[in-house]
């Protein structure tokens, strides 16, 4: 992303928050002038026999003040807020143009055979892993194991050919793994396919990383940046 986008990105950001504390600010305010013009209306009122007690008075002004300290931390808070994520937007801006991945069950394959990594998210050790790759009309066109596979995540490359050595065919291939550990258990595993960063999307759940086909992804959805 060009600087001059990313000093516009973050002076909006800065102007938001600008804006809303001023607002918030404003409402604090209108709350204390409202308390004071009701508390004078009161005393002026009050009946002179018998008189607002000024324990009553000083609860009062106590009870306002405890509004006013929360309407300042909450937005306090919310300047916080912003602020982060204007830093989370920035800093989700650096991934444009890299590969990540990201849950999926999808490799694909070019027209000259190359084939995008995918990878793998074991919930716990392995004693086997079984990676199979089919197509849409559920032909296997890979197939491989591996053994002893520590928990985590792991990264795969598949050479784009199949059993035979021929190269597949350009397309979208369906990725399926199994895992079972040493007592013949299975093991939750998590598939892993490879998306494009184009972009950044703003949403109230925060920055969002635009893959093209491969839709929205939130930061949190990153597994391993390629």
């Amino acid at each position: 992303m060009p600087s001059d986008s990313l000093a516009s990105l973050s002076s909006a950001a800065s102007a938001g928050a600008s804006s809303s504390s001023n607002s918030a600010n404003q409402r604090t305010q209108d709350l204390s002038e409202r308390f004071l013009t009701l508390l004078v209306a009161q005393m002026k009122n009050q009946d002179p026999l018998n008189p607002t007690d000024n324990s009553q008075v000083t609860s009062q002004i106590a009870q306002i003040n405890t509004v006013t300290g929360i309407n300042d931390l909450n937005d306090r808070l919310s300047q916080i807020t912003g602020q982060i994520d204007t830093s989370q937007q920035l800093q989700a801006s650096s991934l444009i143009g890299n590969k990540v991945l990201v849950p999926g069950n999808k490799v694909k394959v070019g027209e000259g055979g190359e084939a995008t990594p995918f990878g793998i998210d074991l919930s716990g050790d392995a004693a086997k892993v079984k990676i199979t790759l089919t197509d849409d009309a559920g032909n296997v066109v890979h197939q491989s194991e591996y053994e002893n596979q520590p928990a985590g995540i792991q990264s795969f490359d598949w050479n784009g050919k199949d059993a035979s050595d021929s190269v597949a065919d350009a397309g979208s291939y369906h990725l399926n793994v199994t895992a079972e550990d040493a007592d013949g258990e299975p093991v939750e595993v998590q598939g892993l396919a490879t998306g494009l960063v184009n972009g950044v999307v703003s949403s109230d759940s925060g920055p969002q990383l635009d893959l093209g086909p491969g839709g929205l992804v939130s930061l949190d959805k990153v597994y391993q940046i390629l």
